[in-house]
């Protein structure tokens, strides 16, 4: 159990009543939440704490459950198309509806070099998105381990309550200067 928080209960965020025991305490042994006692120790070690409304409200919304569109897989340059909430009617990179297709520097090298996606490509550049630490090292980590493991890393990440986009295009896998650091999140969800 875990005590409401005072500034939550100052700001007029706690759970109804019924999802109280008598002592005041939030319960967390309600059968609708399946946030892993773990996912929530990692957010804590983190620095981002969790109040005990966002629990609530992270059990509500189905943190614990997957919903990773694993059919869109990783984009040309490493970006998860399958966690991706920027673009609610895009069907993923390879679509040829990705809004920016014809823009794409690393659509267009890879297309041009009959490859699918930049992993598979024996230069390890840094053009286009790959200037970026998070399709770099998604793409450095599908280069090592492959594209299923980094689908099945990201899935069990999610569950665990790791966020792909948590303001705009920002989550927590863009809080990393190095590479090896991102991987080694990637790999075990723990910072």
């Amino acid at each position: 159990k875990i005590v409401a928080d005072k500034a939550d209960e100052a700001a007029g965020l706690t759970p109804s009543n019924e999802d109280n025991d008598v002592s005041g305490n939030f319960s967390l042994e309600k059968p609708y939440c399946s946030l892993s006692i773990d996912g929530m120790i990692h957010r804590t070690i983190e620095n981002r704490y969790l109040s005990p409304f966002l629990v609530f409200k992270y059990c509500q919304i189905g943190i614990g459950r997957s919903f990773v569109k694993r059919n869109l897989g990783i984009a040309r340059c490493g970006l998860a198309c399958c966690l991706c909430s920027e673009n609610k009617t895009c069907s993923g990179c390879d679509s040829g509806e990705c809004p920016d297709k014809d823009l794409c520097e690393n659509r267009q090298c890879s297309v041009s070099k009959k490859l699918d996606h930049c992993y598979k490509c024996n230069e390890k550049c840094r053009k286009g998105l790959l200037g970026k630490i998070k399709p770099y090292a998604f793409t450095e980590f599908a280069r090592r381990y492959g594209e299923d493991y980094l689908l099945d890393c990201l899935e069990r990440n999610e569950k665990n309550g790791v966020i792909y986009h948590r303001d705009g295009i920002n989550g927590d896998y863009d809080d990393f200067d190095d590479v090896e650091t991102l991987i080694k999140y990637i790999k075990t969800g723990y910072r």
